[in-house]
């Protein structure tokens, strides 16, 4: 619908959002709607990492997190995603040796560097085929809003500094439906990064939903290569100022920047005229890290050898977890909490008692 947010999906009572809003109701009804039919469920138990609004929020770091937290318990996670920007319907089990961010997208080629991973625009037969392939767990990198997959458990992720922008559901906002009930069925709530914007819907979402917080962190040795460099930063992401003022906290000399749509499809012609740019100003080229899984391809080659890039993972505030999961009965909190609470949920929907069995 838009290639980069409008400025007035960040201004609460902006005449195109007003003009837009009846649009917006009827689209958050369907949305709803549709969000309330029953999915199939799997053998396993599935965990959605999912986003109330469009745009970057941190779902990818996320997933990337839960991942490396069920392998290092000896678990065998596969993510599953659609593959947006990707031509591939699927399903399949992304190959990083014949797959590229052309045919699974950009995301998945990362989530496949951690863990196994199966991109399907049928979220049910992707992750059956992951099933089959021996999962022990599913974590789903986007599709909160898409029923066809029943979900054991859900965090929703919101970026700290933008939080839900003016609060109305696209078009005159950012959000996919009506935050509060979005928020009624996810289990936990991820504020990511800093922000009165985030704290706002933290405040607001307390006593509905366990609010857990995070922030990035940049990979220590990408930013001291970075050291002592002029930097020509460019990301094509949900939020590339998000990337720019990342580099801006580690004291790093960024002298120019350059914004590209969302998943933005690199061409020669791009990447030539930010080396002729750096070129003139004497300046190294910078980028994230789904901005280098789209640059892979051998026509790249030459000018992806001069293009850095600053990896970021999540961590999660120790400080700030969920207590409300103890509520519960788990013991565990944050990211553990989850998992357990989605086991057990599974457990009980697989026991004989309960009938059983995927569909």
């Amino acid at each position: 619908m838009f290639a980069r947010a409008p400025a007035f999906w960040s201004h609460p009572h902006s005449l195109p959002g007003r003009l837009l809003a009846p649009i917006g109701w009827i689209v958050g009804a369907i949305t709803l709607r549709r969000m309330a039919t029953p999915g199939i469920a799997m053998d396993v138990p599935v965990i959605c990492i999912g986003n109330p609004t469009v745009g970057g929020a941190g779902k990818t770091p996320t997933a990337l997190a839960l991942l490396a937290q069920l392998k290092a318990r000896g678990d065998t996670p596969f993510a599953l995603l659609r593959g947006h920007g990707g031509r591939e319907a699927g399903p399949l089990l992304v190959d990083l040796a014949r797959h590229d961010a052309a045919a699974v997208g950009d995301e998945a080629l990362l989530l496949a560097q951690a863990a196994p991973t199966v991109v399907s625009r049928d979220r049910v037969a992707g992750a059956r085929l992951a099933v089959a392939r021996g999962a022990s767990h599913i974590v789903m990198d986007d599709g909160f809003q898409n029923p066809s997959l029943h979900k054991d458990a859900a965090v929703l992720v919101v970026d700290g500094a933008a939080g839900l922008g003016n609060r109305q559901v696209l078009p005159a906002g950012p959000l996919r439906a009506p935050f509060p009930a979005q928020a009624a069925r996810a289990d936990a709530l991820l504020i990511i990064g800093t922000g009165a914007a985030g704290a706002q819907v933290a405040a607001r979402a307390a006593g509905q939903i366990h609010v857990l917080r995070g922030h990035l962190v940049a990979d220590a040795d990408d930013a001291a290569a970075l050291a002592g460099r002029r930097i020509l930063a460019f990301a094509g992401i949900g939020r590339p100022e998000k990337f720019f003022q990342t580099l801006r906290a580690l004291n790093l000399d960024v002298a120019a920047c350059r914004a590209f749509p969302d998943h933005h499809p690199y061409t020669p012609a791009d990447l030539s005229a930010l080396q002729r740019d750096a070129r003139a100003g004497g300046l190294s080229l910078v980028t994230t890290a789904k901005d280098a899984a789209r640059l892979q391809a051998p026509n790249f080659a030459d000018a992806r050898a001069q293009v850095q890039v600053l990896r970021v993972g999540l961590e999660l505030d120790r400080d700030a977890e969920a207590r409300g999961f103890e509520a519960q009965g788990f013991e565990a909190q944050g990211f553990e909490a989850l998992i357990a609470l989605a086991e057990a949920r599974a457990a009980r929907r697989l026991s004989p008692a309960a009938g059983g069995g995927s569909g």
